[in-house]
C-alpha cells in the first residue's frame, strides 16, 4: 500500500497536464475534478497513517544513498489534509469567480494549471526525505506561487511579484548552498542517513545555518517579511488564499522537520531563543501593522506575518528540554494547532474579503458598512475567520495559543505568554474594527446596494471559517496523529513517552536492519 504515497502527487502532475491543454472553458471543471482526486489520495494514506510509525515508499525503487524515498507519518498527513481540506474550497470558489460575467471574478484559466502545480509541490514537500528532492520541490512551489501572485496582470501585482520571486530566489540559492556543503561533507542527501552521520564541525554548522536562512525568508519571518504583504495583498482573493494558508507553511513544517529530526544535534538554545524573539516580534509587528491599514486585504496580508510569528514562538520551548518534560507535548500540540487554525481562518478572511470586493467594487474598509444585512454570510465567514485568530474560545486558534500559554509557563519561559496575550490584542483590534462598521446599522441607498455575486463564493468561505473553529473540537484526533509521528520528531515521546527505556534513540528515524539480500525495489513499509 505505500505506493499510495506517490499518488499524492501524480494527481496534480496529471491535472497539470489536463488543465494546460484543454480549452479555456473547460479547464475549471477538470480542475475540480482532479481537485477531488488529489484529496480522495490523501484520505487514502489514512489507514497508513492510523497503524501507527512511519511508512516509505522508494522512488524507482532505489534505496537510498542512490536513490529517493518518500515518507509519511502523522505530522506530514497533518499537513497534507490541511492542503486538501483548504484547496478544495478554494478551488471551488475559483471555478464559480471565473464564471462571473464581465470577467468580475477576476480568476484566469490559466490559474488551474499553476494551482495543480503549486499543489504537487506542496504535497511532494510533505513527503520528501532528501535535502536535493526538497530543494526542487521548494522551487516548484516559489516558481508557482510567484506565477499565480502576478496572474491577475494588474502593475501592482507584477511589481510584488518581482519583489517574491527575488526574495524565493535568494532564499532557494541559500538553501542550495547548504545542500552543497552537506553533500560534501557526508555524501548523501537522505534524511535518514544524515542524521546517522552529521557531527558537529564549523562546516556542517555553516550548512545547517544558510538551509535556516533561506528557510527564513520563505517563511516571511520579521525582519525578512518585506515580501509578503505586497504579494498577498495584490493577487486574486483565491490565490491570495493559498499563499497565505499554505504556502509560508511550507518553509515552517521543512524547518521544523530538520530542526528536530536530522539536525537536532546541531541546534543550540541561543539560536532557538532568537527564532523565538524574532516570532514574537513578528506576531506584535505584523498585528499592528494590519491595525493600521484602511484596505482589508492589505490588513490580512499583515496580519498573515502576524499569526506565522506564533508559529516560531515555540521552538525555544521544544529545544534543549529534557525527554518528557511537561511542556513539550502543550508546545508541540500549540504549533501544530496554530498551522490549522491559521490556515482555514486565513482562506476564509481573503475569501471573504474577495466577496467583499466583488459586491461593492473595492477592499477599503468603509465598503463594510453594514455589510451583515448585504451579505450575511460572508460575513459570518470573516467573523469566525477573526474569531479563530484572535484565539477566541472555542475555536483552533483558541487551543493553539491557550497550549502555547501552557507550555510557556510550565517551561519556565513566561514571558513568551506576555508577547501572545499582547499581539491577540492587536489582532482583536483589527478583526473588531471590521466587524463594528459591518453591523453599523447605517442606511445603504441604492446605489451603493451590493452587486450580486453567486452563492457558492460565500458558501466556501464559510466553510472555511466553519473549519477554522471545528477542529478546536477535535484535539484529541489531532493529538493523536502527533503520537505516530516518526522517531526523528520528538512529537512521538512528547505526546506519550514511551514506556520502554531502550526505545527511540537521539537518530533520526532509525530504520530496522534491512534484510540480507535487499528487499525487492518498490517500496518499504516500516511499522
Amino acid at each position: 500500500m505505500a505506493n499510495l504515497i506517490s499518488l499524492t502527487v501524480l494527481a496534480p502532475l496529471l491535472g497539470v497536464l489536463v488543465t494546460l491543454f484543454l480549452p479555456a472553458r473547460h479547464r475549471a471543471a477538470a480542475g475540480i475534478i482532479f481537485s477531488f482526486a488529489t484529496c480522495a489520495a490523501v484520505g487514502l494514506l489514512g489507514p497508513l497513517v492510523a497503524g501507527g510509525g512511519s511508512t516509505y515508499h522508494l522512488l524507482g525503487g532505489w534505496e537510498p544513498p542512490l536513490g529517493i524515498r518518500l515518507h509519511l507519518d502523522g505530522l506530514a498527513f497533518l499537513f497534507l489534509i490541511l492542503t486538501a481540506l483548504v484547496g478544495l474550497p478554494v478551488g471551488l470558489y475559483a471555478a464559480a469567480a471565473q464564471k462571473m460575467p464581465d470577467g468580475k471574478g477576476g480568476t484566469s484559466p490559466l490559474f488551474w494549471p499553476l494551482w495543480m502545480f503549486l499543489w504537487a509541490g506542496m504535497n511532494g514537500l510533505y513527503l520528501s526525505h532528501d535535502l536535493f528532492n526538497l530543494y526542487v520541490v521548494m522551487e516548484i512551489i516559489g516558481l508557482a506561487a510567484v506565477a499565480l501572485a502576478i496572474l491577475s496582470g494588474r502593475p501592482a501585482a507584477m511589481v510584488a511579484g518581482l519583489r517574491y520571486l527575488l526574495a524565493a530566489l535568494a532564499g532557494s540559492g541559500a538553501f542550495l548552498f547548504g545542500v552543497a556543503l552537506f553533500y560534501g561533507s557526508y555524501a548523501t542527501l537522505d534524511l535518514t542517513l544524515l542524521g546517522e552521520r552529521v557531527e558537529t564541525s564549523h562546516t556542517t554548522a555553516v550548512a545547517f545555518a544558510l538551509i535556516l536562512v533561506g528557510l527564513w525568508i520563505k517563511a516571511a519571518l520579521f525582519p525578512l517579511h518585506f515580501w509578503l504583504p505586497p504579494a498577498h495583498a495584490s493577487a486574486d482573493p483565491p490565490v491570495s488564499a493559498i499563499l497565505s494558508a499554505l504556502v509560508v507553511k511550507t518553509a515552517f513544517y521543512l524547518m521544523l522537520r530538520l530542526w528536530t529530526g536530522s539536525f537536532a544535534s546541531l541546534t543550540t538554545m541561543s539560536a532557538a531563543l532568537a527564532l523565538g524573539i524574532l516570532g514574537g516580534c513578528a506576531a506584535v509587528w505584523g498585528s499592528y501593522q494590519a491595525l493600521r491599514q484602511e484596505h482589508l486585504k492589505k490588513m490580512a496580508a499583515h496580519s498573515t506575518v502576524g499569526q506565522i510569528g506564533f508559529l516560531f514562538i515555540m521552538l525555544p520551548l521544544i529545544t534543549a528540554a529534557p525527554a518528557g518534560a511537561a511542556w513539550l507535548a502543550p508546545a508541540w500540540t500549540a504549533g501544530v494547532y496554530q498551522v490549522l487554525a491559521h490556515g482555514f481562518a486565513k482562506a476564509a478572511m481573503f475569501l471573504s474579503l474577495g466577496v467583499f470586493a466583488l459586491a461593492t467594487g473595492h477592499d477599503r474598509r468603509d465598503s463594510m458598512l453594514n455589510m451583515v444585512s448585504r451579505l450575511p454570510m460572508a460575513t459570518f465567514a470573516f467573523a469566525l475567520a477573526g474569531i479563530s485568530l484572535i484565539g477566541l474560545p472555542p475555536s483552533g486558534g483558541f487551543v493553539a495559543k491557550w497550549m502555547l500559554l501552557k507550555a510557556a509557563f510550565a517551561s519556565g519561559q513566561w514571558w513568551w505568554a506576555l508577547i501572545v496575550v499582547w499581539a491577540s490584542f492587536l489582532t482583536a483590534g483589527y478583526v473588531f474594527m471590521v466587524l463594528r462598521i459591518a453591523f453599523a446599522p447605517a442606511p445603504v441607498e441604492p446605489s451603493e446596494a451590493a452587486r450580486p455575486v453567486p452563492k457558492i463564493l460565500e458558501v466556501a468561505a464559510l466553510a472555511l471559517g466553519i473549519g477554522a473553529i471545528a477542529i478546536g473540537f477535535r484535539a484529541e484526533e489531532i493529538v493523536g496523529l502527533l503520537d505516530i509521528a516518526p522517531a526523528n520528531a520528538p512529537a512521538i515521546e512528547l505526546v506519550e513517552p514511551p514506556s520502554d527505556p531502550s526505545g527511540p534513540t537521539d537518530l533520526p528515524n532509525p530504520p530496522d536492519d534491512p534484510p540480507d539480500p535487499p528487499s525487492p525495489p518498490g517500496e518499504r513499509s516500516q511499522p
